[in-house]
C-alpha cells in the first residue's frame, strides 16, 4: 500500500523542470574546442604572430576578469571558460599584423580584451546580463580607436616562425575598391579564388579566413545541439540572396553569393558570434528574424556602406533588438485568460 502511494505522489518544484548534465563551463569549453580547426588554420597561414596575438587576448581577458572580481570582492568565474572563449574569439577577430614593434601595436589586444570582459560583460552584471557580444565590442572599440592598425592585413606566410610578412588587401577590400574583375584577376580565376577562400590562404583576421575549418566547427556545435540551425541558416541564406540579387553593379541577379559567403567574417559570425546565448533571441521564430536581420545588414554595409565588411556591425546592431524580438515572439501562457474589456458606460 505504501509503495502504491509513493508511485502516485505528485512532486511540485520550482522551474527549471528540464534537467541536463550540461553546465556553463562545459558549454564554454566545448565551443572553444570547436574553434580549434579555424585557429590552427590561422596559425598555419599567419605564423607565430597569430599565436602571440591570440594568446595575448586570452591571457588579457582572464587577467582582466580576475582583477575586476578581486576589486569588487567577488569570487572569480575564470574557471567557467567564458573569459577564455571571449579572448579566443577576440583574438581570432584580430589581424596578425598587430604583433609589431615598429610601431608598437601589441597594446591594442590588451585594451580590447579589457573592454570586452570588464566593460561589456562584468559592469552589466556578469555572464548572462550583457547586452552586446563582448568579443565584438572589444573588436569594435579597437577598430574605432586604432583604425590604421586594425586594417593592415598580412599575406599568408610560408613559414610558421616567419615574423616579417608583406601586407595586402583582403578579398572584400579588393572587391569594394576595384570590383569583381580585379578580384578574380588577383587570384587567377574564379575557381582558384573559391579554393583560397575555403582553405584560408588569403588575407584577413586570424580566425576568419578558412571557411571550411569554420564549417567543421559549426557543424560540430549543431551536432552537439549547442546551437540550432535557425540563426546560421537565416543569416547565410539572407546574405546569399541579397548578394545574388544586388551583388553586381548595374544589373540584378548577377552577383556571386559564394564569394560573399566565404569571405570576411561571415562564417565566424554566423556560427559563433550571432548564436551567442545571451545576446540573441531564445525563441526559434525570433532567431530566424534575428539571423535574417544580421545577413541583411551585413550585405547593406558591404554593398552600400563605407566599410568592405559588415558582419561585426550587423550583429551588434541586432543585439539591440534581441529583447524586443523575444518579446514579440513570446509564447502564450498556458491557461491564461485575457481580461475582459470594460463595458462602455
Amino acid at each position: 500500500m505504501e509503495a502504491t502511494k509513493k508511485e502516485h505522489e505528485l512532486i511540485v518544484s520550482v522551474s527549471p523542470h528540464v534537467k541536463s548534465e550540461e553546465t556553463t563551463s562545459r558549454i564554454m569549453w566545448t565551443v572553444s574546442l570547436s574553434l580549434l580547426p579555424a585557429l590552427l588554420s590561422g596559425l598555419y597561414f599567419f605564423g607565430l604572430k597569430a599565436l602571440f596575438i591570440t594568446a595575448l587576448c586570452i591571457i588579457s581577458s582572464a587577467v582582466s576578469e580576475q582583477l575586476f572580481m578581486k576589486i569588487v570582492g567577488k569570487k572569480s568565474p575564470v574557471g567557467d571558460g567564458s573569459a577564455f572563449l571571449t579572448g579566443l574569439l577576440l583574438g581570432m577577430n584580430m589581424p596578425a599584423s598587430l604583433w609589431s614593434f615598429s610601431p608598437f601595436t601589441a597594446h591594442v589586444p590588451v585594451i580590447a580584451s579589457f573592454v570586452a570582459v570588464v566593460i561589456t560583460k562584468q559592469l552589466f552584471g556578469g555572464l548572462g546580463f550583457n547586452v552586446f557580444n563582448p568579443a565584438l565590442i572589444g573588436r569594435a572599440f579597437a577598430l574605432i580607436s586604432w583604425p590604421k592598425a586594425m586594417t593592415i592585413w598580412m599575406e599568408p606566410t610560408a613559414s610558421f616562425l616567419a615574423m616579417d610578412a608583406k601586407t595586402t588587401a583582403t578579398p572584400l577590400g579588393v572587391l569594394k575598391e576595384a570590383g569583381m574583375a580585379e578580384l578574380i584577376k588577383v587570384f587567377g580565376d574564379k575557381m582558384n579564388l573559391y579554393q583560397h577562400l575555403l582553405t584560408g590562404n588569403r588575407a584577413g583576421s586570424i580566425g576568419e579566413t578558412s571557411a571550411i575549418a569554420l564549417l567543421i566547427g559549426g557543424l560540430f556545435l549543431l551536432y552537439k545541439r549547442y546551437i540550432t540551425w535557425h540563426i546560421p541558416a537565416s543569416f547565410l541564406g539572407t546574405a546569399a540572396i541579397i548578394a545574388w540579387v544586388f551583388g553586381a553593379k548595374g544589373s540584378f541577379f548577377a552577383g556571386d553569393p559564394i564569394i560573399h559567403l566565404l569571405s570576411g567574417g561571415m562564417m565566424l559570425g554566423a556560427f559563433f558570434m550571432a548564436t551567442d546565448y545571451v545576446t540573441s533571441p531564445s525563441m526559434r521564430n525570433g532567431q530566424i528574424l534575428f539571423g535574417a536581420g544580421c545577413g541583411a545588414l551585413t550585405m547593406l554595409i558591404r554593398l552600400k556602406g563605407g566599410f568592405p565588411e559588415g558582419v561585426m556591425f550587423a550583429i551588434l546592431i541586432m543585439n539591440c533588438f534581441a529583447p524586443l524580438i523575444d518579446r514579440g515572439f513570446k509564447s502564450k501562457v498556458f491557461g491564461a485568460v485575457k481580461p475582459k474589456a470594460k463595458e462602455a458606460k
